[in-house]
């Protein structure tokens, strides 16, 4: 039955009453509560004055209090008019991004006259969801510019996104499969990619607004995505000129071929799967698992009745595309052979002996090489020298074509490796078969076996424009840090190959090219003739350049359905974010960046081919360092991996997670029952009760000081729990000193350091330190140093020592202590202020909410935020090394006395007894008896000389 309005508003009134009355026992409580205090507080030594204060604030507490109001989004977050008694990570984040992003405090600008500090965030994939290894460099990224900005520096940071061709394709073409049970050649391409971009506009870019729940300060006013139409009309640009300077060039080479999705691959993409013996491997489009780890001998006959020769390989299927046999020139076995031939055996193609010392080695297996040049990288090689026939075995599809002969034409490569081995068999041929070891090459986006295959493609000649990025790495022009990766580069930009940047794809950006088809061509299919090309920004100038290059003549065109590689455009990221080709404001302002922060695995892949291609079409480097970050591994060194169980999400370490929803998180994705098991088993080891929630400036922090471990991270998550414990002893520092500050203190202008107690000297001191050693840290780019520097100055010197140290000051307003107060209260709200300011750029939220409450200096003029206030840099005055020595025998004195306590002792003051060998030593210890009794909890300390 429907509640009628009546029933509504009873049951409303109801809820009305309750609530009051839950009010009304809160305050009782607190009431009762009070009256308990008071009653100890009128049994203490303290002052009257005191106990009114303990009274008043006992019954004045409301639990109300402690909560923060809400604040409206965008708008300056509004704190609770009492601190809460811990710190919440989830509360104390709240609001602060969305007001700093509405004040735009992110914001760079193009015509100020400050220095600039430049990053381009490398553009995480459309598809994407944030992974550890996008905190990390988000972590490290978002320090170093807020720090910088803070610095006074004209701070931009970058965001965009990659269209991530590959991937999304393989995510939209599985999206159709599932909900329409379509292909995309059953809609077209025309409508595939208006799919796939609808898809864009709803699921991708998540990454980016997770960027900020990690407190990523972007400039969002210049977010840019490698498709839209700035950047493609860039890409066009950039290969024109390169085609025009005789960069760009097509060809028949060899490729990663991928025959699921039809297209040549990125290196990157192909993982390497290290195979020690014979593993059978499911493989897409195959109901069995397909062999591997083996390698199978056969036999050739040779032409005129020689006998034969042994050859031996781990892809039987590929001798079909056989052309050749190698031996090497010395060897004594088959000097006989030299300009002999072998026959093939299922299509009677005479097979050249021919002498290459450059492949072959005499001593392993038979001295004897199979040469198939269109399906192996080295043959390929050996193809060119010795010119060969390249001859395609394969379809695109991954099927044998004509060329391999009636007998398998038609079967899938797999299928046809079996075929193969029993028609040798059945001929006689075949000798043996063997386990060995081997890298197998899958691609990572579609678990297919990759398939060297010889295409026609385009692609990019990288010798010139790798001399230069050499050079500017040799000349210091760029700097590679940590060093250890320099050699990296110069291996692999000594061996570069050209690079193909052609793919058989629909999602990218479509190559300006055009085949033009001349009337009188006898063959007309697109690409049948290499120099019927013609390059161009669109397709009037395409029309225009064919007329130029075929005067006179009939012709159509027809524009490339291929895209380029992602890697192409990526490669221009420093350049397009920032305006090119046009000469923009921003090119001209923040042109070339400053450092470019990323993983050590793309060095080359991307790193590389930024830099020559912004040298090449900018002018200058892209960037002025390169600091690399290690990768991300779990807590017991195993690459991360869904089947373990041990992939972490970092927004379940900043929101925490409980063990079953970890669990459910695994059964969402595609594991097999018995992978699922092991995952499960992984996960109940590490995280048997889930993982607590720890905040982004914890995981932030956590990550930072990682990087100490320059090649792979060892991820603990305890370690991340630590450093949220840790937040909760900032919050009470900042709690305990709101409350000894008192409500109507004002900080002074200036501190007179002479008139002050030696602790308070000390701590100034080593807080000029701590800044002294956080700076040169970040500008060395250590900064793992960095968080060491200012974690050790918070935790060990300030909480430990100086907040316990200026504690008995507190006890009561006695005119004893008046001026040890007044400077303690002095020398604390600096510490606080400073320190506050140290550690934002590793900790951003906690940093701003603390930052927040402390009071305001006389006579300043304070910044709006802690973001955009000043960098703490070293006050000379402050620096006291008579004190710091003083103070280090103290500390270490205080150590070795709490050492002597006794396990059982609960808290019970009792006097020591000091033995001094000198009277510089007594002298000291006198001088600083008081601390040394508050520090090691004394009741005294009884002197005895010596001497």
């Amino acid at each position: 039955m429907a509640e009628t309005p009546d029933a509504k508003d009873l049951e409303r009134e109801l809820k009305k009453k309750e609530k009051a009355r839950e009010k009304e026992e809160k305050k009782l409580k607190a009431l009762e509560k009070a009256k308990k205090l008071q009653a100890q507080a009128a049994a203490s030594d303290g002052s009257k004055k005191e106990k009114k204060v303990k009274k008043r604030v006992t019954e004045d507490e409301n639990p109300e209090d402690y909560i923060d109001p809400l604040t409206p989004d965008g708008e300056k977050k509004q704190l609770s008019s009492q601190m809460a008694k811990q710190y919440n990570p989830s509360v104390v984040e709240k609001s602060w991004y969305a007001w700093w992003e509405k004040s735009k405090f992110f914001v760079a600008d193009e015509n100020s006259s400050k220095s600039p500090f430049v990053i381009v965030l490398p553009p995480p994939n459309v598809t994407g969801a944030l992974h550890i290894g996008h905190a990390l460099t988000a972590a490290i990224q978002d320090a170093i510019i807020r720090w910088r900005r803070m610095s006074g520096y004209n701070a931009l940071w970058i965001p965009g996104m990659d269209h991530a061709g590959i991937a999304t394709q393989v995510v939209v073409e599985k999206k159709l499969m599932r909900e329409r049970k379509l292909s995309r050649h059953d809609i077209g391409r025309e409508d595939f990619v208006a799919e796939v971009w609808k898809w864009k506009d709803q699921y991708g870019g998540t990454i980016l607004t997770q960027e900020r729940r990690l407190g990523a300060s972007l400039d969002w006013s210049r977010e840019c995505f490698t498709m839209d139409e700035k950047r493609s009309v860039a890409v066009t640009e950039a290969f024109v000129r390169l085609h025009k300077e005789g960069l760009i060039y097509r060809d028949n080479r060899l490729v990663n071929w991928d025959c699921t999705l039809r297209t040549a691959i990125s290196d990157i993409e192909v993982e390497h799967k290290e195979l020690k013996e014979e593993t059978f491997l499911k493989v897409p489009g195959y109901s069995m698992p397909v062999q591997f780890g083996v390698i199978i001998s056969f036999a050739y006959p040779l032409e005129g009745g020689l006998g034969e020769i042994v050859v031996a390989t781990t892809r039987i299927e590929t001798m079909l595309g056989d052309v050749a046999i190698a031996i090497h020139s010395e060897d004594e076995r088959y000097k006989h052979l030299h300009g002999k031939y072998a026959v093939h055996p299922f299509n009677g193609r005479r097979l050249p002996i021919i002498c290459d010392n450059d492949l072959v080695d005499p001593s392993f297996g038979t001295g004897a090489v199979k040469i198939t040049p269109a399906h192996d990288p080295n043959d390929f090689e050996v193809g060119k020298r010795h010119k060969l026939e390249f001859i395609n075995i394969f379809t695109d599809d991954g099927r044998i074509n004509r060329n391999g002969g009636p007998q398998f034409e038609g079967k899938p490569r797999f299928e046809a490796r079996v075929a193969v081995i029993e028609a040798l068999k059945a001929k006689g041929l075949y000798r043996d078969c063997q386990k060995n070891e081997m890298n197998l090459g899958i691609c990572s986006r579609s678990n297919e076996v990759v398939e060297p295959m010889i295409k026609p493609q385009w692609f990019v000649s990288c010798d010139e424009m790798a001399r230069l990025a050499l050079e500017a790495v040799k000349s210091n022009k760029i700097e590679i840090i940590p060093q250890q990766y320099q050699d990296d580069w110069f291996r692999w930009l000594n061996n570069i190959r050209d690079w193909c940047v052609s793919r058989q794809l629909w999602w990218g950006h479509r190559i300006p090219a055009w085949y033009v088809t001349l009337e009188d061509d006898p063959i007309k299919d697109m690409g049948s003739y290499n120099d019927h090309w013609v390059v161009a920004r669109n397709e009037m100038d395409a029309i225009s350049e064919a007329k130029s290059k075929f005067n006179g003549k009939e012709f159509k065109i027809a524009q490339d359905p291929d895209v380029l590689d992602t890697w192409f455009s990526s490669g221009l990221f420093p350049l397009t974010t920032l305006g090119w080709p046009e000469d923009t404001a921003d090119f001209r302002a923040f042109y070339p960046t400053s450092v470019l922060e990323t993983g050590h695995d793309i060095l080359f892949f991307w790193v590389a081919r930024m830099v020559m291609l912004g040298m090449k079409l900018g002018g200058d480097v892209p960037f002025r360092k390169v600091y690399l970050h290690p990768m991300i591994r779990d807590a017991h060194g195993r690459k991360m991996s869904k089947s373990l169980g041990n992939v972490i999400d970092p927004l379940e370490v900043i929101n925490g997670i409980s063990l079953e929803n970890l669990h459910k998180r695994l059964e969402e994705g595609n594991l097999d029952p018995s992978e699922l098991a092991v995952a499960k088993e992984g996960q109940k080891k590490d995280f048997p009760d889930g993982i607590a929630e720890c905040g982004a400036d914890a995981l932030r922090f956590a990550l930072i000081a990682y990087t100490a471990q320059s090649d792979k991270i060892n991820l603990d998550i305890q370690r991340v729990v630590g450093y949220r414990q840790w937040c909760n002893k900032l919050w009470n520092a900042i709690r305990f000193a709101m409350a000894k500050l008192g409500d109507n203190y004002t900080p002074p202008a200036s501190i007179s350091l002479q008139t002050m107690p030696p602790v308070c000297k000390w701590i100034l001191s080593v807080l000029n330190k701590a800044v002294l050693k956080t700076v040169s840290a970040m500008e060395s780019y250590k900064f793992s140093d960095a968080t060491s520097a200012v974690y050790f100055w918070w935790l060990s010197q300030l909480c430990d020592v100086f907040i316990e140290a200026i504690k008995p000051y507190f006890f009561n307003d006695s005119k004893e202590f008046e001026s040890q107060r007044a400077a303690s209260r002095d020398a604390l709200w600096i510490c606080l202020d400073t320190g506050l300011r140290l550690l934002h750029p590793f900790m951003p939220f906690v940093t701003e909410e603390l930052w927040q409450r402390l009071p305001q200096a006389e006579g300043s003029c304070r910044k709006e935020s802690i973001m955009i206030s000043d960098y703490p840099s070293a006050v000379e005055e402050w620096t006291n090394d008579q004190i710091e020595n003083d103070m280090k025998i103290v500390l270490e004195a205080v150590t070795k006395i709490r050492s002597l306590r006794p396990a059982t002792d609960k808290n019970e003051k009792r006097a020591v007894f000091a033995l001094c060998r000198a009277l510089k030593a007594r002298d000291l210890i006198e001088n600083y008896e008081f601390l040394i009794t508050t520090l090691a909890s004394l009741s005294s300390i009884i002197y005895q000389d010596f001497w």
